[in-house]
């Protein structure tokens, strides 16, 4: 009788725990909630309480999308070359009003791969130190500005070469 009351006790604790549902991380799901944001705002009020009318809308939005939120078109049957759907996934939470946040939590449970999608950093090139930078940033940059470093072997090649070009493709205003 004296195990009754701390096994009970152990038990609550348990099931709080167990009961928890882990919310997104700030920026986590980013490409996600932007574009399902954004496609909310798209949306008449007739087309906002009808899933069907949501999916239909969806594929429509996604055809101009390109990179990340293209891929998360596809992720959820948005895109004439997607393999599967979980448009429902989407188009229902939606229809009854739930945030965006929410509904990308609820895709992640489903394909995990909706929220491994982040949009690339922003670079400043007047603040930014290019030797703080990764050798793969560096040719990426000067991917980006469809330019060559033919004889680069050390990032020391490519930061010169990206201050040679770099007047060429970032404007300095005043």
């Amino acid at each position: 009788m004296r195990n009754l009351p701390s096994s009970l006790i152990v038990f609550s604790v348990l099931s709080l725990f167990s009961s928890v549902v882990v919310s997104l991380k700030p920026g986590e799901c980013e490409v996600c909630v932007s574009v399902i944001d954004r496609f909310r705002a798209t949306l008449s009020k007739e087309q906002a309480g009808d899933p069907k009318a949501i999916e239909k809308e969806f594929v429509k939005f996604c055809k101009p999308l390109k990179t990340k939120e293209n891929r998360f078109c596809y992720f959820l049957g948005g895109t004439a070359d997607a393999a599967t759907g979980i448009l429902g996934e989407m188009s229902k939470p939606l229809s009854w009003g739930m945030p965006s946040d929410k509904i990308c939590e609820k895709l992640k449970k489903k394909d995990r791969q909706v929220c491994e999608l982040t949009y690339e950093k922003q670079i400043d090139f007047s603040t930014v130190d290019f030797k703080k930078l990764k050798v793969k940033d560096l040719k990426k940059i000067l991917s980006d500005w469809d330019e060559t470093c033919d004889g680069c072997l050390e990032k020391s090649d490519f930061i010169k070469r990206i201050e040679e070009v770099k007047p060429l493709h970032v404007r300095t205003e005043l």
